[in-house]
């Protein structure tokens, strides 16, 4: 499989997830599990830390 078929797969996926329910704020209380982190939950993981970042910095 390539990376771009693994990527439209994922992008796939991710249209059918509800994310009505997802916490939207820092202040939002998520458990976070180093030992279940994959690849991609590590990079959301940097990207939500950059952004927290450049909000406090607004």
């Amino acid at each position: 499989m390539t990376a771009n078929n693994e990527l439209g797969e994922y992008e796939n996926n991710m249209e059918k997830v509800n994310f009505g329910d997802l916490p939207i704020g820092k202040s939002e209380d998520v458990e976070f599990s180093e030992e279940l982190a994959d690849e991609a939950d590590r990079k959301a993981q940097q990207r939500a830390a950059a952004a927290d970042e450049r909000m406090e910095n607004e």
